[in-house]
């Protein structure tokens, strides 16, 4: 069961979590990326490394796993209510996946363009560059974005990663 962390205002405290997810990610083999869910009283209540490994599951972004099972064990109201912290910026589809399950916020660490500018054109990571914040804003309700937050802290983990792939 994931620990409980300080209030939910304190971000940065949060994106560090991410980041040992997706440090945890890469040490197991898979794409550094790292996300949980963070509780409308700051309780941590999911976490959620990359799931590209072992099925090379293009889709098993952190987010995008989080949010199912997030989804799936509370309702949108309650959801909306709660941040999906992620180490980068959710792309496309895993911001779709937060606006549908519902949930209110999202902080990221590494920005989505600054993710492609360190990916390149890897086969493994074929980075849209597409805000978040363009996503949500497409949607009907609102979704608070804020980020990018210790951007240079979550691109180390990239610049490792990417360089050796």
């Amino acid at each position: 069961m994931p620990a409980s962390a300080p209030g939910p205002l304190d971000h940065e405290h949060y994106l560090q979590l991410t980041f040992r997810i997706a440090s945890q990610a890469m040490e197991d083999g898979g794409h550094p990326f790292g996300a949980l869910l963070a509780g409308p009283d700051g309780e941590v209540l999911m976490e959620q490394k990359n799931a590209f490994l072992p099925d090379h599951d293009m889709t098993g972004h952190a987010e995008r796993v989080l949010m199912t099972r997030a989804g799936t064990t509370w309702s949108p109201e309650f959801l909306a209510g709660c941040t999906l912290y992620s180490s980068a910026e959710p792309c496309a589809m895993c911001a779709g996946a937060a606006y549908w399950a519902g949930v209110g916020r999202v902080v990221y660490g590494l920005s989505e363009k600054r993710l492609k500018a360190l990916t390149g054109d890897h086969p493994e990571n074929p980075t849209l560059d597409l805000p978040c914040r363009r996503v949500f804003e497409a949607g009907q309700r609102p979704v608070e974005v804020i980020g990018p937050l210790l951007e240079d802290q979550a691109a180390a983990l990239h610049q490792r990663f990417w360089a050796n792939a």
